[in-house]
């Protein structure tokens, strides 16, 4: 249940924010211009300003600075780009954009990985607020946003995700979606719309989208989606080649033994192959908002559930010895370990307020919050396992500086709470909350070619259990500065420098027990500190004649930098992994080259080049845990009116800089290729895309996934989509 906070400021957020928005809400109503009108200054003035290329690919730059460049590299997919890359889980919407992976636990569980960070380092946001649910602090906890209706997908790198939070060090992914309105529509009203199946997982998906204005400035919105997978098809064996050779090495030991039935079983397992046993996924997802417009200023709420229910693969052999006797011998009836599924079910509630100020200091009011009723359920068979309860707020507020001269900027606060309570067999984190309150500023100067821009982060951060008699307390600052050079041809290049500090997770101080669904018995430490780094980065972007082009190399230099280590010793038959804390460095370089070779006015030709590469290490040369390996995208498009075509080939390279105890992996190349046909000339929002993705059935398993040695990538996958607006 929630509690009372300590900040009255904070919990009294929202209610400031209604009460300032008012005078200008309460303008004449004859002021209001038209619907169009209305609609124009809305997507001009809007969260973010986007400037996109043919290809959906759009740099953005944080709200209400439009050339604050901190965020160094920003990438958003959306429109067709979007739509050819939609999956359930964000990690794998994303996989393709320049710097980033997938955590890859199950096709029901995958979180994006930026820069090699993920987890606590990443941060997942709703329209700029957190997601408020667990995903963070585990990889087989699914993300509670559903891409099918979002309308585009920001991924921010660089220092200045410090804004939105000392969690993002590694980055932050910014779902925009539609459930508040953010314009009035020029129709009478509007429908969004999209179907997909495919074949690699039986995927059948819907999802829709409507907004009708009610007049008076007041806009209604409504949107829900469907999506059911079954168990997902692979190419060659599930298990890799080290753990296949453990697993015959215990099917012999179990049959010189004379456990027949057991040995029986464990090549069963090593040799198993074609289908990802309890793989499959069903989800949905419901939504309702109301907006109020008026002149430059909005206010709107919306109210969501999201629902999903999927299932865990379990490590082959895992508790393979569960139910023998102290003679050896398996009780009768026992047939192996159960399977492990999650249900999650989220209540969520939001408000976003755009409020104009005027002419004076500040031009406007940017406020945004959300409350989130969260309940994750593991399921050991048909049995309730361990449950979570997850109650949250976070709320934010911004104040835009009118321009004055070459000074630019914004000030702001920002609350968070999560109170966790966590109950059953495999409850491995005791209940805790946390509360946060952040106050931040941005600044630049200059309208020169030359620009000075920085970013400050001030957070006190509590994080206590009653149920341990443990309370943490953090202060922490942040700051950023960068120094950015504008050129002809719209080059842009700088440095950016930062300092982050972090306070550790609950989970991190907190945890002590065994959890089933990763299959590892977790230790906390209550005695971490705060973890800090220093941070670098060098960027550049820019057109020369057909080639567009961006690439970005950067540096961080952790001091007590916490991670999760195994030990290779073993509790309750599973492995430990122990929360640690030393100094590390990562480092890295991304990058893209589009070359537009072609272009007849009703034909195009472009070539596409993408590429990263990232290596960690801790003080003592030990490599970082799950890192991605260096990996390469080349495509070749044709465009036309009506028909676009696209082949890809995507090369990941073997990862030998390993972790003790973690499994290297081989390098692998998917080819893929994607059609899209508009069949209605004059309704070009009426889309067909088929895809037909590792087109060769290669076997591919991601480093960065904690079940990488038993859940490979998915195989030969054709798929078919239609999306259309009215």
């Amino acid at each position: 249940m929630l509690y009372q906070s300590k900040h009255p400021l904070a919990a009294s957020l929202s209610l400031i924010a209604i009460a300032v928005a008012q005078p200008a809400l309460a303008q004449d109503a004859s002021a209001q211009p038209a619907d169009g009108q209305v609609a124009q200054e809305q997507v001009e003035d809007d969260l973010h300003d986007r400037r996109m290329d043919s290809r959906g690919t759009i740099v953005v730059t944080a709200a209400g600075l439009r050339q604050f460049d901190l965020l160094a590299g920003t990438s958003v997919v959306e429109g067709a780009a979007l739509d050819a890359n939609l999956d359930g889980q964000l990690g794998e919407v994303l996989n393709s954009v320049p710097g980033v992976s997938a955590s890859g636990f199950a096709p029901g569980a995958s979180r994006p990985v930026l820069r090699g960070f993920s987890g606590e380092r990443v941060k997942v946001l709703v329209d700029g607020i957190g997601a408020i649910d667990v995903s963070n602090t585990s990889a087989d906890h699914a993300v509670s946003i559903d891409p099918l209706t979002a309308e585009s997908i920001e991924v921010l790198r660089g220092p200045a995700v410090l804004l939105y939070g000392s969690q993002a060090i590694g980055g932050a992914v910014n779902v925009i979606d539609k459930r508040i309105p953010r314009r009035v529509p020029n129709e009478a009203f509007h429908v969004d719309a999209i179907v997909r199946a495919d074949t690699v997982s039986d995927l059948r998906e819907g999802g829709a989208s409507f907004d009708v204005p009610l007049g008076g400035g007041f806009v209604a919105h409504a949107d829900g989606s469907y999506r059911t997978t079954d168990d997902l098809s692979v190419p060659g064996f599930l298990v890799a080649p080290e753990l296949r050779a453990e697993l015959l090495a215990d099917a012999d030991e179990e049959e010189e033994e004379g456990n027949l039935g057991e040995a029986e079983e464990l090549r069963e397992l090593a040799l198993a192959e074609g289908k990802l046993f309890n793989s499959g996924t069903e989800t949905w997802t419901a939504n309702g908002g109301l907006a109020f417009f008026r002149d430059q200023s909005s206010l709107g709420v919306s109210f969501g559930v999201y629902d999903t229910f999927y299932g865990i693969p379990i490590r082959p052999g895992a508790g393979h010895h569960e139910g023998e006797e102290e003679g050896g011998e398996a009780e009768a009836g026992e047939e192996g370990p159960e399977t492990v599924n999650i249900g999650l079910r989220q209540y969520r509630a939001d408000m976003r307020g755009d409020i104009y100020l005027g002419e004076g200091l500040f031009e406007k009011l940017k406020i945004r919050a959300g409350y989130s009723d969260y309940t994750h359920t593991e399921f050991e068979g048909a049995e309730v396992g361990t449950t979570f309860d997850v109650q949250g707020i976070e709320a934010r507020a911004e104040l835009v500086q009118n321009p004055n001269g070459r000074w630019r900027g914004s000030i702001g606060t920002q609350y968070y709470f999560r109170d966790f309570f966590a109950e059953g067999e495999e409850a491995y984190v005791a209940p805790n909350r946390t509360e946060q309150l952040a106050l931040f500023a941005l600044q630049e100067y200059g309208d020169g070619p030359v620009q000075l821009e920085g970013a400050a982060r001030f957070e006190t951060t509590t994080v206590d259990s009653t149920f341990l008699g443990l309370e943490r307390n953090f202060d922490t600052f942040s700051g950023a500065i960068g120094l950015a050079y504008d050129g002809p041809q719209a080059f842009r290049a700088g440095i950016n420098l930062s300092r982050v500090a972090r306070a550790p997770s609950a989970e991190e101080l907190f945890s002590n027990g065994p959890h089933i669904a990763t299959q590892a018995f977790e230790i906390g430490d209550p005695d971490l500190g705060v973890e800090r780094a220093w941070g670098a980065e060098l960027f550049a972007r820019g057109t020369v004649g057909d080639f567009e082009f961006s690439l970005a190399a950067f540096k961080n230099w952790f001091d007590d930098y916490i991670y999760l280590s195994e030990t290779g010793e073993e509790e309750d038959e599973l492995p430990v992994f122990v929360y640690l804390q030393q100094d590390a460095t990562y480092q890295g370089l991304e990058g893209e080259l589009i070359w537009r070779f072609l272009d007849t006015g009703t034909f195009a030709m472009t070539a596409d080049l993408r590429g990263e590469y990232v290596e960690a290490e801790l003080s003592d040369g030990t490599p970082v845990p799950r890192i991605p390996p260096v990996s390469l995208l080349g495509a070749l498009e044709a465009s036309t009116g009506d028909l676009d075509l696209r082949g890809e080939v995507e090369w990941y390279g073997a990862q030998r800089e390993v972790a003790p105890f973690e499994t290297e992996t081989d390098a692998f190349t998917f080819v893929n290729a994607i059609a899209t046909w508009r069949p209605l000339r004059n309704q070009p929002s009426v889309s067909v895309i088929l895809k037909a993705e590792n087109i060769f059935d290669v076997s591919g398993r991601r480093h960065a996934s904690f079940t990488k040695d038993f859940v490979p990538l998915p195989g030969r996958n054709i798929s078919a989509s239609l999306r259309f607006s009215y």
